[in-house]
């Protein structure tokens, strides 16, 4: 789901699979590529596939002083060089530039095309080796953030109702390194423009923690301190609510969580996330309380689609002011933003502002997400293109068939 800028006020049964993977495995971890920084004598590597350790240890294997290792790191992510290419290796001496040629390769994505939306929101799409298309959004913001939202996966195998992205199932995982030069090549692109690209949400195509291992490596990647130098505190990794994932990710990550939690029982949850009947309401509310009890100065972040007749009633959220009770959070109120085949509709205007007052009242942090880049299906819940096949939309629970 595409990121957009935020605005703060005050304190049944399933009919199909998830994707075309076996229902038995379908939450398991998938058959992960081999850990890109690992290589064989001769064999080419992706060079941001690699952490710095991994990426020094390649360059002193070559027989190359630990010092040019991070020459060769800065002109990838540093010095506003972002090379793509062995031309863009300046600084580095004529050998080791040779080396690189020989045996490394700097580019994981082609650019197959940049759509402008009517409100500056960028959506580039990116061709990978194997012809396969991922969408990458940059959403400017006249408060002087520009934040980059990247995508994890090619699809998504979590068929959450009300998301254009999930209609097509799980075709593949990226890789570290198609994930980080997602935010290279945006910084590259766009930063004489924007100024810096200051923040990276994982929102885009995917379930980031179900490629949750090269998701860890690329965030820290993009965090490096000699590098490309985001905050930990404004790279924000998104999850439908894999429990396992979560508690893997707060350990081992100093980026933020956000959970995109979408209902108040688990009736409604089932239908629009089926990954609910996984990990419930009560599983995954019950982890982040006990997590981030260990974790004083950490919050998570809540989005909340606001689906007309669905979610959005005044029970709702009074049950929402009670499900986050004890947990330290902040609550991002989302306009659906429709799309070929959905069957939602968008909670009006000045109902997702009485429900904002609501939890407001009740004393937590609220804010609402403004759509951005809707004409040019750039917006939250909108990347991707399902095509010939996709996934069945599930049974609606009788009470909200009205509704819709």
């Amino acid at each position: 789901m595409a990121a957009l800028p935020l605005l703060r006020w005050g304190a049944s049964s399933l009919h199909a699979h998830f994707s075309p993977t076996p229902p038995r495995r379908l939450f398991s971890a998938l058959r992960q590529p081999p850990a890109a920084g690992r290589y064989e004598p001769g064999s080419r590597v992706m060079l941001k596939g690699m952490d710095y350790p991994e990426l020094e240890k390649w360059v002193q294997s070559q027989g190359f002083r630990p010092g040019q290792a991070m020459m060769l790191w800065k002109c990838l992510y540093g010095n506003n060089v972002w090379a793509h290419c062995h031309n863009e290796l300046a600084g580095l001496n004529k050998d080791l530039r040779k080396m690189i040629s020989d045996h490394a390769d700097l580019k994981a994505l082609t650019i197959k095309d940049i759509i402008t939306a009517s409100d500056g929101t960028r959506k580039i799409l990116f061709s990978l080796e194997d012809a396969s298309v991922i969408e990458t959004v940059v959403i400017p913001s006249a408060r002087g953030r520009t934040t980059v939202c990247v995508s994890s996966q090619v699809g998504c195998a979590m068929n959450c109702q009300f998301c254009f992205t999930g209609r097509m199932g799980l075709r593949k995982h990226l890789s570290t390194a198609e994930i980080v030069e997602q935010a290279v090549f945006a910084r590259k692109l766009f930063s004489d423009e924007f100024d810096t690209i200051t923040n990276v949400v994982f929102m885009g195509m995917g379930e980031p923690l179900h490629n949750v291992d090269n998701v860890i490596k690329a965030s820290s990647i993009m965090v490096d301190e000699q590098g490309l130098q985001f905050s930990p505190r404004k790279v924000t990794v998104s999850t439908s609510g894999l429990v396992p994932e979560i508690k893997r990710f707060l350990n081992e990550s100093n980026c933020d969580l956000a959970v995109s939690l979408n209902a108040t029982t688990d009736e409604v949850r089932d239908w629009i996330m089926p990954i609910n009947r996984r990990y419930n309401l009560s599983m995954l509310l019950g982890t982040l309380r006990e997590e981030l009890r260990l974790r004083p100065k950490s919050i998570v972040l809540f989005e909340y689609v606001m689906l007309s007749g669905v979610n959005d009633s005044v029970d709702d959220a009074k049950r929402l002011t009670e499900l986050v009770h004890g947990i330290p959070c902040k609550i991002n109120l989302i306009s659906f933003n429709p799309h070929s085949g959905s069957q939602f509709k968008p909670t009006p205007d000045e109902n997702i502002i009485e429900f904002r007052n609501m939890l407001i009242q009740s004393g937590l942090t609220v804010m609402v997400r403004l759509s951005r880049g809707d004409d040019q299906m750039a917006a939250c819940g909108q990347l991707g293109e399902p095509g010939d096949y996709q996934l069945p939309l599930l049974r609606v629970p009788e009470k909200f068939q009205v509704a819709l």
